[in-house]
């Protein structure tokens, strides 16, 4: 019996891998690599995997965590900043579509409640998967991007009845219903009130004193201990575990360790969280599905295109523009991770039939699939639907910013219009100099036009925009984006229509200070070499080294591109997850043995330069010389630093080790 269920967790975690990796390469979200592990490995199709109680209950605690990392990244400031869209769009959003999947699916013949169920399951969309992929196309702060940001909070918030209304509906037939449900939803009030109290005056505090132990297991385990707890007192309550998830999610998100508990909690939640998705995958039934795919198909069209429909309507209603509404309408067309939550909860309290789930968790999963790929085109999509109106609205926002620039003569323009381009605003706004921002961010854009500073909506990376900005009589261009990608388009824009204009490029550090500066950046200002830069020139200081010495030796670092400065030691210090990794420069000492090839080889004859490896320095019998000159010979026990990439450093170590 223990080998068998060893047998089957070495099964689950053998195809999550291979999977994940299959989806990663694909560009597709890894969520729903694990639908697909749980259809092939499930009672339905191989039958190596079996849908056991012990199994779903460790799902069950999938969900809590889904919900606890949710309720994590719920943010009151931004529901505020966005409550416009996210009361109005997003509340309309939400019932509209209840409201009519529910009258079509009583109309198909569901019972009252089984219609409130599906059509409130697939009100829901995909935060999981529109939120990365919006990141992806740089259009999370686009005003498609805002819309649609703001009507998933408000999808996230009416999770909270549901997950009280449904079991009440399931297990109550009398025509009293409405008492129940009036008083779960009491207690989820009553709970909610108090965790918000809880979270400011109690959570924060205890784990402020966790934090003084500096034992990251001790503050692990509380975070656990929390959350957990939190999902048994609801569920003694009468409520969902989930609904406890939720809301020790959102007491713990309003303490200043929100990013730690993250951090802490997501093995935790990525595994759960997988399994439970597994487990969805594994109520499909491939045999069945091969009688009602047509089925499947069909309903997937009409859900995706009547949910679209419906939101491009009530967009229009709460004045969007009409690009924007059909945008909106195409990255929110699909169904969510909600609606599994919600349909294993109506599963389980056997609110549908078999042949209707199968239907609706197969139509769920499909749009998902579909998800990433009409994100990823929708503003093709929305061109061909509004041909004219995509022009109108386009031709809108480059006469709005041209109307300004026309009036400027030998101004800076500003890509980007975050924390550093409004320093930089403040700093020419107080030298007399005029400019003119650009930003894809539309509440920004709106408060700082409030505010009197000359920022307008526009992309950057498009030849019109920087027309219209007025390029061709600027006198500097200034990229303050933190975005490699965004930074590349705008150069390439820019090198077509004025080569001769400087460009200043800010960049996150030195990874891609050369292709910047290939792709026609003047200068380019590395953040984290440039702040080592500004703390050594002030400990030079204190340490009494004269300032004209200390002018010097910054400015020969950054004549020589910060070749000092480059490449560090990364050791236990995690890997960013910004696709960069591959290409970032960093450090690696390398001792050599008896045995190894480039013992009794110069630098030259190792010819390690074709590697794209650099040797920054040599240590030889404790003493360590900086860069060492080609004709050097190398012996046993030499120390060599050398710099590089990741995957050009193991080159250039197999080279050194064994040739």
């Amino acid at each position: 019996m223990e080998h068998k269920i060893l047998l089957e967790v070495i099964i689950l975690l053998a195809g999550s891998v291979l999977a994940v990796a299959l989806f990663k390469r694909l560009r597709l979200p890894p969520i729903l690599s694990y639908f697909i592990v749980g259809i092939a490995v499930g009672p339905n199709a191989l039958g190596w995997i079996p849908s056991t109680e012990d199994i779903k209950f460790l799902a069950e605690f999938g969900i809590v965590f889904l919900m606890f990392t949710i309720g994590l990244e719920f943010s009151i400031p931004k529901l505020k900043l966005l409550k416009g869209i996210v009361f109005g769009l997003g509340f309309s959003q939400v019932t509209v579509t209840t409201v009519i999947f529910g009258f079509i699916g009583y109309a198909l013949g569901l019972s009252a409640a089984s219609a409130f169920v599906v059509g409130s399951l697939l009100a829901m969309s995909s935060t999981a998967v529109v939120t990365k992929q919006l990141i992806e196309e740089l259009e999370l702060n686009s005003r498609h991007g805002h819309t649609a940001v703001g009507v998933l909070l408000f999808q996230d918030l009416a999770v909270i009845p549901l997950l009280v209304v449904i079991p009440i509906i399931a297990a109550e037939s009398s025509d009293a219903i409405w008492i129940p449900i009036s008083i779960s939803l009491a207690k989820a009030a009553i709970v909610f009130a108090i965790m918000l109290v809880i979270g400011r005056w109690v959570i924060g505090p205890l784990l402020h004193e966790v934090a003084k132990a500096r034992s990251a297991e001790l503050f692990t385990l509380t975070v656990l201990l929390l959350s957990l707890a939190a999902a048994m007192i609801t569920n003694t309550l009468g409520l969902s575990l989930a609904l406890g998830g939720f809301l020790a999610g959102i007491a713990l998100g309003e303490t200043t360790y929100r990013h730690q508990v993250e951090d802490d909690i997501r093995p935790f939640q990525d595994v759960l969280l997988g399994l439970f998705f597994v487990t969805i995958g594994m109520l499909i039934d491939v045999s069945t599905l091969a009688k009602i795919w047509p089925w499947v198909l069909l309903l997937t069209l009409c859900i995706m295109l009547l949910k679209a429909m419906i939101i491009f309507l009530l967009a229009l209603l709460f004045r969007s523009h009409a690009v924007v509404a059909t945008r909106s309408a195409i990255v929110l067309a699909q169904c969510g991770e909600f609606g599994f939550v919600l349909l294993s909860l109506a599963i389980d309290k056997q609110l549908l039939y078999i042949e209707t789930n199968q239907i609706v968790l197969s139509s769920i999963l499909l749009s998902m699939l579909l998800a990433p790929l009409l994100i990823r085109h929708n503003e093709k999509i929305a061109k061909k639907l509004h041909a004219v109106g995509h022009a109108s609205y386009r031709d809108q926002i480059i006469k709005d910013i041209a109307d300004e620039a026309q009036h400027l003569d030998c101004h800076i323009v500003f890509c980007g219009y975050g924390r550093v381009g409004q320093n930089l605003a403040r700093m020419l706004e107080n030298e007399g100099y005029q400019y003119i921002a650009l930003d894809l961010d539309p509440l920004r854009v709106r408060e700082a036009l409030e505010a009197g500073d000359n920022v307008y909506y526009g992309d950057c990376s498009r030849q019109q925009i920087l027309k219209a900005a007025g390029i061709a009589k600027a006198r500097l261009l200034v990229v303050t984006f933190d975005s490699p990608a965004s930074t590349f388009k705008i150069l390439e824009q820019v090198e077509k229509l004025r080569p001769d204009i400087p460009v200043l490029v800010r960049s996150r550090d030195e990874t891609h200070l050369e292709d910047f500066l290939e792709s026609g950046a003047t200068e380019v200002v590395p953040e984290t070499t440039e702040a080592s830069l500004m703390l050594g020139a002030h400990m030079l200081f204190l340490l009494d080294t004269p300032l004209s010495k200390i002018f010097k030796i910054t400015q020969d670092i950054r004549s020589d591109r910060y070749q000092l400065l480059r490449g560090f030691f990364r050791g236990m210090e995690p890997s960013p997850l910004d696709g960069n990794e591959e290409q970032r420069e960093q450090l690696l000492t390398i001792r050599l043995f008896k045995d190894a090839f480039a013992v009794g080889k110069t630098l030259a004859e190792l010819n390690l330069n074709d590697l794209e490896v650099k040797v920054t320095a040599l240590r030889r019998g404790g003493i360590k010389g900086s860069r060492p000159i080609p004709n050097t010979v190398l012996i046993e026990e030499d120390i060599i630093v050398l710099l590089g990439n990741p995957k050009n450093l193991e080159r250039a170590k197999k080279r050194l080790h064994v040739g």
